[in-house]
């Protein structure tokens, strides 16, 4: 028998190497740690400035009511860096300057001064101020040069240095218990002043030095028509003071002048000036807003006593550029930029003018419109970059499928209903097949006509005319409603916006609720989804009901509703176009059906018994569980009153109607199963207490039966805090909230001693039981034995030991013997 044949050294490590792909996994790297897309917004903006330091300078800098700091490239409107402080009223950012490289902020209501590095977005500096609430802060400089910084409390004004924050002096406000000082203003002189105000009596103005902080004067002047410095009074020219008076419409300088001019009415003047170096004094010339789009562009002589109107804008729909000096629009500077349709109205305008290399008049701008987006202007009226800076704070989603394409809803025909026949199932069969070869033949002329254009024409975006369901359905529209009543449809592969729609006459940061009353499953009928808003005028809700594939508004008129709405509810039950019915609470317990036709009427009668709803009044600490009755009117089955001067009611929480139970229950050791607590109508209701006290305050969680009324179970999570946050799914409910650090330590003692305490009483204890029970007890019994031998053992050393001694008694006797 001839040995088998060996395989040859490269034929073995030929089937090693390769073996090693089989047993290898991988990740490609577009996978790991990649967004499919990602976005990042600010807020809305309350200070902006333009990086004029230097001309070829492309940097905007932001600041927002998000508590953001951010930098974005003019050019592109794409974000460089942000930084985001702490939310609530200890991130607030009170003002924002800039000069040069630094950026100043006063942030928290006066509690820090922060300098930043605008090139590189580091924090340069910060500073504690002290306490006190913060009105206004200003650079001061002299001779040009910018050292230091002014900023104004309610009763002191302090001075700080640029370079490092230091505080060189503080000083404490003269009367200001009874003068609110409200302005703080630097010439480029030796001094800085103070402006304060009695409401209707008199103005105060006081010099501080700037070497020491002493007082060099102090004047009162008599105003009885002046409320406040701070929007009535401007500094102009060289240290010129400007105020308007809105009931006698009248500017004062010093000696008092009138203009033939008009307010709208019911508007309060305002006077806007500029200071374009803290070096410098303000220019002469100043605005004076009349109305919402009425200014008029005044100029203050050189006699410092006289003011001319240099020229009156009337509401416009277009930029220009006009020379201050002489109030003539500059030729060529004309800017007509359209407005979005389904945007807001210009809201602010930041302008940033500059010379160009052959020193003619270019200037660029940032427009600020409601609904909180920011729109980049560069001449002649080219939008540069928009930013739909109301994405920054969304209310409400919803994830919508998308519509069919026609080939797709031939397929879906395909095989007909049971009643066809065989010969037109077949026909029904080769048509949508040849419908599918033509869309076959279409895509791959698509792709030979892209393959021939160059790759920079080849465009990919996504809209709403190509947008359509994929084969497994995982694409979708985001629909997105925000806080400034802005609606946004986005596509969720790309993150696109495809649509939007601005609704102007919603108040902002109000509650919204979105509903989806129709899908894109019930062809031909469109999607419906119903906005539940609340009107910024009356205060009253309103429904706005649209299309949430094209965001158009829909063509059903929606009810009226007179009474402020206390809960809305989304039925089980459709109408005969397939929309679900949206029931509306108002405040006196009645109900209004939408859509409220003949059929659904009916189907509300049949199962009222079945319709149960919940009310809240946290102010009170009452929840409330209320019934549907046939004639569709409210009766009120259960109640139960929490003591508000206890604890105070935080969140309530059902179960989502569309939630999906992955699993009824769970299989035990012993093989049986133990059932989750899946009740629909279960309610999670979260309380926090009202004393604020570290060490008595706590977290409850009460879990109520929305149909019974029923407590069901509660428990308290003592030395805890808000804010709270919870999640309720399926048969459990997760809550977060803060807790200090003794409780944290006391906490886990607490749960370390009784996991020990079940771990010594579970297996741990009955495995020790049997180890003692078992070798250990033998190999006792066993050294109890060999104790028992060794005691033997040393009695018969012990006899021996006694023979030894009398052995010895002997040879001493014998020894006696010898010697006698």
């Amino acid at each position: 028998m001839k040995p088998p044949a060996k395989m040859s050294k490269p034929t073995s490590l030929f089937v090693i190497f390769f073996s090693l792909f089989i047993m290898s996994e991988a990740v490609f790297e577009d996978q790991v740690g990649k967004f499919d897309w990602r976005q990042q917004y600010v807020g809305k903006t309350l200070f902006a400035h333009f990086d004029s330091h230097s001309q070829s300078s492309n940097k905007l800098f932001l600041a927002t009511d998000k508590n953001i700091f951010a930098s974005f490239n003019s050019r592109t409107g794409d974000l460089l860096w942000r930084h985001v402080d702490k939310v609530g009223p200890e991130g607030t950012i009170d003002i924002l300057v800039l000069h040069g490289q630094d950026a100043l902020m006063v942030v928290g209501g006066g509690r820090l001064l922060r300098s930043w590095d605008t090139n590189m977005g580091g924090l340069n500096w910060e500073a504690v101020l002290d306490t006190g609430s913060f009105q206004a802060a200003c650079f001061v400089a002299i001779q040009d040069t910018v050292k230091h910084v002014a900023v104004l409390k309610k009763a002191a004004i302090s001075l700080h240095y640029l370079t490092n924050g230091h505080q060189k002096w503080v000083e404490n406000l003269p009367d200001s218990d009874t003068v609110q000082y409200q302005a703080v203003y630097s010439g480029g002189e030796v001094e800085v002043y103070v402006l304060g105000v009695v409401p209707n009596s008199h103005l105060t103005i006081i010099a501080y030095s700037l070497e020491d902080g002493e007082i060099i004067k102090q004047r009162s002047v008599e105003a009885p028509w002046l409320s406040s410095v701070e929007s009535s009074c401007v500094v102009i020219g060289q240290g010129v003071l400007m105020c308007v008076d809105p009931a006698t419409l009248a500017l004062y300088t010093l000696p008092i002048q009138s203009l033939d001019l008009e307010v709208s009415l019911g508007f309060q003047p305002v006077l806007v000036s500029s200071q374009p170096h803290p070096a410098r004094s303000p220019i002469s010339e100043f605005f004076l807003q009349l109305g919402p789009d009425h200014h008029v562009l005044l100029q203050l002589n050189a006699d410092g006593y006289t003011i001319a109107a240099l020229r009156d804008f009337q509401p416009a729909c277009d930029i220009n550029l006009f020379s201050a000096d002489s109030g003539r629009r500059l030729l060529d500077t004309t800017v007509i930029f359209p407005l979005d349709l389904n945007g807001g109205k210009p809201f602010k305008l930041y302008v940033h003018a500059f010379l160009k290399k052959d020193d003619s008049v270019d200037y660029r701008v940032l427009v600020q419109t409601q609904d909180h987006a920011l729109t980049f202007i560069q001449q002649p009226g080219r939008v540069v970059w928009t930013r739909e800076e109301a994405l920054a704070d969304v209310v409400t989603m919803e994830m919508v499928d998308l519509p069919l394409t026609g080939t797709q809803a031939e397929l879906e025909g395909e095989f007909g209903k049971k009643a066809d026949g065989l010969f037109p199932m077949v026909l029904k069969r080769l048509s949508s097949q040849v419908i599918l070869l033509q869309a076959w033949l279409a895509h791959l002329w698509k792709l030979f006509y892209e393959a021939r254009k160059p790759h920079g024409q080849v465009k990919n975006e996504v809209t709403i005319e190509t947008l359509s369901r994929d084969e497994f359905n995982l694409q979708k529209m985001m629909v997105m409603v925000t806080a400034s009543g802005k609606l946004f449809g986005i596509d969720s592969k790309s993150g696109s916006i495809l649509w939007k729609h601005y609704l102007e006459n919603v108040q902002p940061n109000a509650v919204f609720k979105l509903i989806v009353q129709r899908t894109t499953a019930h062809f031909p009928h469109p999607p419906q989804c119903t906005l539940l808003i609340k009107d910024k005028d009356t205060g009253l809700a309103s429904l706005h009901v649209f299309n949430p594939i094209f965001g158009r508004k829909s063509h059903i008129a929606p009810p009226a509703l007179p009474r402020p709405i206390l809960q809305s509810l989304l039925l089980p039950v459709i109408d005969q176009d397939y929309a679900k019915v949206l029931l509306l609470v108002d405040d006196q317990y009645k109900v209004t059906a939408f859509p409220s036709t003949k059929n659904v009427l009916q189907q509300l009668q049949e199962m009222a018994s079945s319709i149960f709803f919940y009310l809240i009044r946290s102010d009170q600490g009452n929840l409330s569980g209320f019934r549907l009755r046939k004639d569709l009117s409210t009766e009120r089955i259960w109640e139960v009153v929490l003591p508000t001067e206890v604890q105070k009611i935080v969140a309530v929480n059902g179960k989502r109607p569309n939630e999906h139970v992955h699993s009824q229950g769970r299989v035990m050791g012993d093989r049986s199963v133990l059932y989750k607590y899946l009740n629909p109508n279960l309610l999670a209701v979260v309380t926090e207490s009202t004393d604020a006290h570290p060490e008595r305050a706590f977290v409850g969680v009460f879990l109520v039966d929305g149909v019974t009324g029923r407590i069901i179970h509660e428990a308290v999570q003592r030395k805890a805090r808000g804010p709270v946050h919870f999640v309720h799914s399926e048969n459990w409910v997760v809550v977060s909230s803060s807790t200090s650090s003794t409780s944290i330590w006391e906490g886990w003692v607490d749960r370390w001693r009784r996991c020990v305490g079940e771990w010594m009483n579970g297996w741990v204890g009955e495995w020790m039981g049997e180890w003692m029970e078992g070798w250990v007890g033998e190999w006792m019994e066993g050294v109890g034995e060999w104790m028992e031998g060794v005691g033997e053992w040393m009695e018969g050393v012990g006899e021996w030991m006694e023979g030894v001694g009398e052995w010895m008694e002997g040879v001493g006797e014998w020894m006696e013997g010898v010697n006698g």
